[in-house]
């Protein structure tokens, strides 16, 4: 029986305008504005074919789900201590899930992702602190991201984050919201974007024939894209390791 003196302590995980995650315990919960997000995650998650966690209960706006074992494969301003079986255990998963069957929603077709990139080169040039050749070079190599692809069964959000590792094997990926069809090289740039050093290691488990240029491309575009939203959001995409510091590598 719980001793009602006991308090879970609530840790703030993330929180904006648009959503927020709570971790209370061993569970997370997720408030979030845009019933579709939580009805998305919970389908993708029971199609992929990959550790997934458990959906406690599902009230809107709120949905809970257990937290998976393990720790993060990384951060994107963090130190790289995973080992390189981790990554490759990644690598190995992501295989797997753009091998599945595809999911029933579209992610954002090339044609409005120029559109975007537009825009936020525009926004950017404008209001940032970037020399104008960075951004230029890097949306010169987003770019090259816009061609026909062969759709799979995509994460769409796989950042380093949201991959949960123990004993060089994945124990679960979180935050399934924006999964779709898509382009798979989107996932492995999304993984890899703060660790570029660690695609060869992610690669070694994905396997085939993959365009080391085009994960190239979708490093600059989704850095570009991102941006603003994380400057609006009050998060600082020029602190060291971040968004800004990856164009500002990509166009040395």
């Amino acid at each position: 029986m719980r001793d009602d003196r006991e308090v879970d302590t609530v840790d703030v995980v993330v929180a904006h305008s648009s959503r927020a995650t709570l971790r209370v315990g061993d569970s997370f919960l997720k408030v979030d504005g845009d019933p579709t997000h939580a009805r998305r995650e919970i389908d993708a998650m029971r199609l992929a074919p990959v550790p997934t966690p458990d959906v406690l209960w599902h009230e809107p706006p709120v949905l809970a789900v257990k937290a998976v074992r393990g720790t993060a494969l990384g951060s994107l301003d963090g130190p790289d201590s995973a080992p390189r079986s981790a990554w490759i255990a990644a690598g190995t998963a992501i295989r797997a899930l753009h091998d599945a069957p595809l999911p029933p929603w579209h992610g954002p077709s090339a044609a409005r992702l120029g559109r975007e990139l537009d825009a936020e080169c525009a926004w950017l040039l404008e209001h940032s602190e970037l020399p104008q050749r960075v951004i230029t070079q890097n949306r010169e190599s987003a770019r090259s991201v816009l061609r026909p692809w062969k759709p799979a069964f995509i994460h769409g959000d796989l950042q380093v984050e949201h991959v949960f590792v123990a004993d060089g094997a994945v124990t679960g990926i979180i935050d399934w919201s924006e999964a779709a069809q898509g382009d798979p090289a989107y996932d492995l740039a999304t993984m890899t974007l703060g660790h570029p050093y660690r695609l060869e290691d992610v690669l070694t488990g994905y396997g085939g024939e993959v365009d080391r240029d085009i994960v190239r491309g979708w490093w600059s575009m989704r850095c570009l894209l991102v941006s603003r939203w994380l400057i609006e959001h009050g998060y600082d995409p020029s602190a060291p390791g971040c968004e800004f510091d990856v164009l500002r590598r990509l166009a040395d």
